[in-house]
């Protein structure tokens, strides 16, 4: 178990470059659609580098060919964990700060029980009680950013990310059913490459281009800024390739719903790396006593949830 929780640990401190990134490139003017569907784009071109690198030809070959057999269930998962959830994120960017976007997200860990009981699997009711904690925390960031702003900036900086952390655990639950191969809904998933995580996150990748490209035809942006050009290579690195393959390696490495739970639970210390990158780089005011409590309940619930598997 703490080998779990040290890896989703260090894919939160990738992953808080995503909401400092993001916040750095709203401020400057870039357009949400090309902040999120570049990332995935320079993904699809880092990881295929990664696997050719390491495992050669036909490591890619092997790729190509798991996606086309069941390309389908790619499209959807990658679309759903990667597209609806990414493109979410960068909306509420553009009217939040990186920490309270990064502190609203962590309702992932309320939905990862409502994905896991959608497919039949059960987790004990103090993982629940720990998540509310965690909850009751982002309601009081919330709060805070609900009196420094007006009630449209409130929702269009909170809803999004709601349904972005809806998401993101369904797309990657998607990927861990098909895998154990239980869902007579899903097809099971059993190419020795699945076991490479450079490899499971390219072909979410390849799922989730059809969105991307129909993103970009319907919001119809202004060329992309020298800014976001380099900034989305970096979110892409850091995050998309960094933190997207550890947090899927430690699911990947779950025996127990309850592992799960707590591997996605680990994704609440964002909040702290998100804070502190968003003061220290971008020159962001620090929370309020208010936000000070919500942001120490939301890491306290993560302390929990290792305190109990000792």
């Amino acid at each position: 178990m703490p080998r779990l929780v040290a890896l989703g640990t260090l894919s939160a401190l990738f992953f808080s470059s995503t909401f400092i990134l993001n916040r750095s490139m709203s401020l400057e003017g870039g357009h949400w659609a090309w902040t999120a569907s570049l990332r995935f784009g320079y993904m699809l071109i880092f990881l295929a580098l990664i696997l050719l690198t390491t495992r050669g030809k036909q490591a890619l070959a092997d790729v190509w060919n798991v996606f086309k057999a069941h390309w389908k269930f790619w499209v959807v998962a990658g679309s759903t964990g990667f597209g609806v959830f990414y493109a979410l994120i960068t909306i509420s960017s553009q009217y939040a700060p990186g920490w309270i976007v990064a502190t609203t997200w962590q309702t992932t860990i309320l939905a990862t029980p409502l994905i896991l009981w959608f497919f039949g699997r059960n987790i004990p009711t103090k993982g629940l009680i720990l998540s509310s904690v965690i909850f009751i925390g982002i309601l009081l960031v919330n709060l805070e950013q609900a009196a420094a702003t007006n009630l449209r900036g409130l929702l269009f900086s909170a809803l999004p990310v709601l349904g972005a952390a809806l998401a993101y655990p369904l797309g990657n639950q998607l990927l861990w059913e098909a895998r154990a191969g239980e869902n007579k809904h899903l097809p099971h998933l059993q190419h020795p490459i699945l076991e490479n995580g450079f490899a499971r996150v390219l072909l979410l990748t390849l799922g989730s281009i059809p969105f991307w490209v129909g993103l970009l035809i319907l919001t119809r942006p202004p060329a992309p800024s020298a800014g976001q050009w380099l900034n989305t290579a970096l979110v892409a690195l850091f995050s998309g390739v960094f933190a997207t393959t550890l947090f899927l390696y430690a699911r990947s490495l779950c025996q127990k719903p309850y592992e799960i739970a707590a591997v996605d639970a680990t994704q609440s210390m964002e909040v702290v790396f998100s804070l502190l990158g968003e003061v220290i780089f971008l020159h962001g005011l620090p929370p309020g006593p208010l936000g000070l409590a919500g942001v120490a309940l939301t890491v306290l619930g993560l302390s929990a949830y290792m305190a109990l598997q000792r």
